[in-house]
């Protein structure tokens, strides 16, 4: 095998509610998260020697090269193994956002994982690579295995959930991003109220009651969010407003998306939505394809 090409979701957190502060600088929460078919390609090729990134479309912002979370799994891989480097190309289609709570860079290192331990032979259970995988990323693991799932801890501790009742996503992405770190300080400067988004969630996938599921989506960061990009807010009211059952934003944003009946009501309503970055989609069952 010389060549491997793989699929990375994007994933929405249903609802996020943020605990205590931990003494490592992460935050204590409670996810409900799922993988959706947005997402990038990732394609890997034994080079020969040293390492490749490509992105494509051309222009896509991806930050310095050394931080980049597919640099980061083929070096963290490669030092594991305890051999020297495997000599890979890496071509990153990229189709999710950057900025947006959509795990992007997360989904991209997770796909990035299990090609290498593909390509190479590596032999790595899944358990080593989603150890490999937290030490990238809080949502790395989850990315691993996809699908729907209660995530506690930084988001590494994971549960799975029954799947969601059969709906479709509108995902709208503002210009602006939002820095996480940012997110999480202007978070801790305001009154905290009392949320509960992740049990009644979860108590309607169980019952697989979709309206209640539309009704109970939220996520502690969102007025944070909405504060730092106005344009959140608007973009989550006019999803609403073209008949979204529920509407929330993902992660520390600045994606929001509205829950559909119908793909077909979905497309439309994407269709008919300004935005930068809007796109229709619907839940998965993994979080990384070998194609």
């Amino acid at each position: 095998m010389t060549k491997v090409l793989l699929r990375a979701f994007a994933k929405v957190n249903y609802a996020l509610e943020v605990r205590e502060l931990r003494e490592d600088g992460y935050h204590e929460i409670s996810t409900v998260m799922q993988s959706v078919s947005l997402a990038d390609e990732v394609e890997i090729e034994n080079a020969g020697e040293g390492f490749e990134l490509r992105v494509e479309p051309e222009g896509i912002e991806i930050g310095p090269p050394a931080e980049n979370t597919v640099y980061r799994a083929w070096g963290l891989l490669g030092d594991l193994v305890g051999l020297s480097r495997p000599p890979a190309r890496v071509r990153l289609r990229k189709a999710i956002p950057a900025g947006a709570g959509l795990g992007g860079g997360s989904a991209d290192a997770a796909a990035a994982l299990v090609g290498l331990n593909e390509l190479f032979e590596l032999g790595l259970s899944f358990a080593k690579l989603r150890e490999i995988g937290l030490r990238i990323g809080a949502d790395v693991p989850f990315c691993l295995s996809g699908g729907t799932a209660l995530g506690e801890g930084i988001g590494e501790l994971l549960s799975p959930l029954p799947p969601p009742p059969p709906h479709h996503l509108v995902v709208a992405k503002p210009a602006s991003g939002a820095r996480t770190a940012r997110v999480y300080r202007a978070y801790h400067e305001r009154p905290k109220g009392s949320n509960a988004f992740v049990g009644p969630v979860a108590e309607a996938l169980r019952a697989s009651d979709l309206g209640a599921f539309a009704r109970a989506l939220g996520n502690d960061l969102a007025p944070v969010t909405k504060d730092l990009v106005p344009e959140v807010r608007a973009l989550e009211e006019e999803l609403l407003r073209k008949g979204a059952r529920g509407a929330a934003m993902s992660g520390s944003g600045t994606a929001v998306f509205g829950v559909f009946g119908t793909e077909a009501e979905a497309r439309t309503v994407a269709e008919g939505l300004r935005a930068p970055f809007v796109g229709a989609c619907g839940p998965v069952t993994c979080g990384v394809e070998m194609l």
